[in-house]
C-alpha cells in the first residue's frame, strides 16, 4: 500500500513537472544539448588544450603555455596563411553575395518550370565538395584543361595555362571554384528573403512614380538587408574554415603559397604530427571570426 502511494505521488509530480512550459523545455533540449556538448564542445575545448602543449600525434604533451602562437608570429608560411585566408574571404564572400541576390531577383520572377529550375541550381552547393572540386581540377589541369584547349584553338595562346602552378593564377582558381559553389546558397537564402518584401509597398511606390531601380534601393534592398547579413556571416564562417576544395585543387601549393588555415593545420598537425601547434594554427581564426560575427550581430542589432 505504501509502495503504491509513493508511486502515485511520483507520477502526479511527473505530471506537474511536464506541465511547466519551462522545464517540458528544458527536458526536450537536453538531448541536443548532449549532441553539442559531445561533437562540438569537447572537441573545441580539447583543441584548445592541445594548442597550449607541445603534444604529437599518440603522445600528449607538456603544457608550454602559448609557445605554439608565438613560434607561429615569426612563421613566414603562417603569415602568407593568414593573407591568404583573408583574401579568400574577403574576395570571394561579396562576390557570391551580389551573384546570388541576382540570381535571387531571376528566380523570384515567374516562370515556367520555376521549381524544377530552382532545384538545378541547388546543385553546386548539394553536391558534395570533394565531388565537384574533382570536376574543376579536371578543368584547371594543365594538360587535360578544356579551358587551355579553346584558347590554343582559337589561337589566344601557345601552350596550356598552368592555372594551379603560377602563385597568382593558383590563388584566383581557388577563389572562382569557391565563388561558383556558395551562389546558390545566397541565391535561395535572398530569394526566400524577397517572398517576404509585401508587394503592397512596391505597387505604392510604383503609383507614386518610383522606378524599379529605385523601388530596388529603397524597398527591396532595406528589406533583405539582415537576411543578407546573416548568410554572409555563415560564409565568412564556412570560407574561413574550408578544407576540401583548396585541399582537393591545391593542397597548399605551388610553394605553400594557397594555404589557409585548415590545410595549414591540417599540413602541421596531421602531415608534420605536430598536433599542437595544429591546433593553435586552426584556433588562430577564431579571433578573427568573433570580431566579424559581433560586428555584423550589432549592425543588425542597431539597425
Amino acid at each position: 500500500m505504501g509502495s503504491e502511494t509513493v508511486k502515485s505521488r511520483g507520477g502526479r509530480s511527473l505530471r506537474r513537472l511536464l506541465d511547466r512550459e519551462s522545464s517540458l523545455g528544458i527536458i526536450l533540449m537536453l538531448p541536443g544539448a548532449l549532441l553539442l556538448i559531445i561533437f562540438m564542445a569537447y572537441p573545441f575545448f580539447l583543441g584548445i588544450w592541445l594548442s597550449l602543449t607541445d603534444s604529437v600525434i599518440g603522445e600528449m604533451g607538456d603544457f608550454i603555455g602559448f609557445r605554439n602562437y608565438t613560434d607561429l608570429l615569426g612563421d613566414s608560411i603562417f603569415h602568407q596563411t593568414a593573407r591568404n585566408t583573408l583574401i579568400y574571404a574577403l574576395v570571394t564572400v561579396p562576390f557570391k553575395a551580389m551573384l546570388g541576390l541576382g540570381l535571387a531577383m531571376v528566380l523570384s520572377n515567374r516562370m515556367r518550370f520555376s521549381n524544377p529550375i530552382r532545384a538545378a541550381v541547388m546543385m553546386p552547393w548539394i553536391v558534395p565538395t570533394a565531388l565537384s572540386t574533382l570536376g574543376w581540377f579536371m578543368i584547371l589541369d594543365p594538360v587535360f584543361s578544356p579551358i587551355s584547349w579553346l584558347l590554343r584553338s582559337l589561337g589566344v595562346i601557345k601552350q596550356n595555362i598552368n592555372f594551379l602552378g603560377d602563385p597568382i593564377l593558383a590563388i584566383s582558381s581557388v577563389c572562382l571554384v569557391n565563388i561558383w559553389r556558395g551562389i546558390p546558397f545566397f541565391g535561395i537564402t535572398i530569394l526566400a528573403g524577397l517572398q517576404a518584401v509585401p508587394q503592397e509597398l512596391h505597387e505604392a511606390a510604383a503609383i507614386d512614380g518610383a522606378n524599379a531601380w529605385h523601388r530596388f534601393i529603397h524597398i527591396t534592398i532595406p528589406t533583405i538587408r539582415g537576411v543578407v547579413l546573416i548568410a554572409a556571416l555563415l560564409s565568412i564562417i564556412w570560407t574561413f574554415a574550408d578544407f576540401q576544395l583548396i585541399y582537393i585543387l591545391t593542397k597548399g601549393g605551388p610553394a605553400n603559397t594557397t594555404h589557409i588555415f585548415g590545410t595549414y593545420a591540417y599540413q602541421i598537425g596531421l602531415s608534420a604530427t605536430d598536433i599542437g601547434q595544429g591546433a593553435a594554427i586552426a584556433l588562430y581564426m577564431f579571433p578573427i571570426l568573433a570580431v566579424f560575427a559581433i560586428l555584423l550581430l550589432m549592425y543588425l542589432r542597431r539597425d
